[in-house]
Order: C-alpha cells, then sequence, then structure tokens
C-alpha cells in the first residue's frame, strides 16, 4: 500500500475534536489501556459467576452477574469516549492481552472466597488505574473524560466495598 493510500485510510477514522492533538495523543492509550483492563476484569468476574459453587452460590452468582453487568457497560463509553476525541481504540482480544495491566485467572478450580478477593483486589487497581487516568484527562482540561471517569470510580469502589463486605470473615 502506498504511503499516500496508507495515510488516507488513517486520516479516514480522525475525529474532529476540540482537544489539542496532545490530548488525543496522551488520553487515546491511557483509555484504551483502561479498556484492556475493564474487558479483562469483565471476563474475569463472568468466569467466577459461571463457575461459583458452594453453601452461598446463589448470592454470590447472582452478586458477581450484577458486577459484570456494571463492569461492561463501562466498554461502550470508553471506546466511544477514545473516538470522541478523535482516536482510535481496541480492534482484538490479541490487543487486549497484549494491553491489560489485571491478570487472567485460568485456574480449573479457585475457592468462592479466593474468587471474591481476587476480584476485590482487581476492582482497587482498576480505581488506582481510573484515578491515574482521570489526572490525565485533568491535565488536558477533558471535562467530559473526568466526569465519566468519576463516576466509574464510583461504580469500582462499590464493587470493592461488596466484595470485601461479602469475603469478610466473621470472628
Amino acid at each position: 500500500m502506498s504511503k499516500d493510500k496508507k495515510e488516507l485510510k488513517t486520516s479516514d477514522l480522525r475525529v474532529p475534536s476540540d482537544l489539542s492533538s496532545n490530548a488525543t495523543k496522551d488520553l487515546s492509550p491511557a483509555l484504551t489501556t483502561l479498556l484492556a483492563d475493564v474487558f479483562t476484569l469483565y471476563l474475569k468476574t463472568k468466569n467466577f459467576h459461571w463457575h461459583m459453587s458452594g453453601p452461598h452460590f446463589r448470592d454470590y452468582h447472582l452478586l458477581l452477574d450484577e458486577q459484570a453487568e456494571q463492569i461492561f457497560a463501562m466498554t461502550d463509553d470508553i471506546a466511544e469516549r477514545v473516538r470522541k476525541i478523535g482516536g482510535t481504540t481496541l480492534r482484538s482480544i490479541g490487543h487486549i492481552a497484549r494491553l491489560q495491566r489485571l491478570s487472567d485467572n485460568d485456574a480449573d478450580f479457585v475457592t468462592p472466597d479466593d474468587m471474591l478477593a481476587e476480584l476485590h483486589d482487581d476492582n482497587k487497581r482498576l480505581t488506582g488505574f481510573l484515578r491515574e487516568t482521570h489526572e490525565l484527562a485533568d491535565e488536558h482540561h477533558d471535562v467530559a473524560t473526568a466526569s465519566l471517569i468519576e463516576n466509574w470510580i464510583d461504580e469500582a469502589e462499590r464493587r470493592s466495598w461488596f466484595l470485601f463486605e461479602t469475603g469478610r470473615k466473621r470472628g
């Protein structure tokens, strides 16, 4: 493919934005990496939802399904935000795997307590990633991205809280 055709195809994806080109250059990859983490957390939450067992099966199964729905709801908003500011985002599962900072869990068996603890830790880490991205949005005066992230921080903190309290051992 010639350089002109490649530039034309790339430019076809650019969306005009009132943010600076530096904002797009900085925020697009940060949001795309965040999106990879959100997909990773979504799939892990669904994995644990599908493989839950034990005396609290129903409660934990429903809790994780509810949390997975909330996490999945973030994905389209993040990807569309990247496009609105003039960037491009995830294209494949392989792309997610290259960017994700949260770990997968492919174990054949995980105890319910370990599932809750791992998801609690992952949601706390996600909260940290959200705060970092919020700071970047603030640096570039991207109020819309910062506003979305503020809601996602609240949701992640709530998920962390529920997972902590559900997994808390009583004395």
